[in-house]
């Protein structure tokens, strides 16, 4: 059950936000310093950042340390309902978006055949967005993902 709750976070995480746009984040840099901004794009290894005091700049990806959510609380990928409790949630989309290696192998997973069909597929985001277990557990498309070895990959990181 929590396998398939982390799968579907990484789902809405491939999902709904392109390397995190449209939320402000605070951007650590491996010298220290923090930029806040909203994180536009990541493309061949450069993050595209929008900041109110910098402008529009990019950064190499290996001149960023972490990636820190600036959301409200109360703001998350899954429905508190979907994972049982909204800081497990939470605790677990921050521990994925801020490790630079984890958000890295989700970004593979974008050029893999199988996802682009999940996240072409109604039904399964449907599901997924619903938190419905069952019905993501009946669909063998869905399962076989769960094999994947980008995937189990992930998940060794996050545990």
């Amino acid at each position: 059950m929590r396998r398939i709750f982390r799968f579907c976070l990484l789902i809405l995480l491939l999902a709904a936000i392109p390397v995190y746009a449209g939320e402000t984040r605070e951007i650590e840099l491996t010298d220290g310093s923090v930029i806040t901004g909203e994180v536009q794009s990541l493309t061949g290894g450069t993050y595209t950042i929008k900041s109110d005091s910098l402008g529009t700049i990019k950064l190499e990806e290996s001149k960023v340390r972490a990636i820190r959510s600036k959301a409200p609380a109360n703001s998350g990928v899954l429905k508190d309902s979907a994972a049982g409790s909204g800081s497990e949630v939470r605790t677990l989309q921050e521990k994925m978006t801020s490790d630079k290696e984890i958000m890295s192998m989700i970004q593979s997973l974008r050029n893999d055949p199988d996802f682009k069909k999940i996240l072409e597929d109604p039904e399964i985001m449907k599901a997924v967005q619903a938190g419905d277990v069952p019905a993501l557990m009946a669909n063998p498309r869905f399962m076989k993902l769960m094999n994947n070895a980008t995937v189990k990959e992930i998940e060794k990181k996050i545990e």
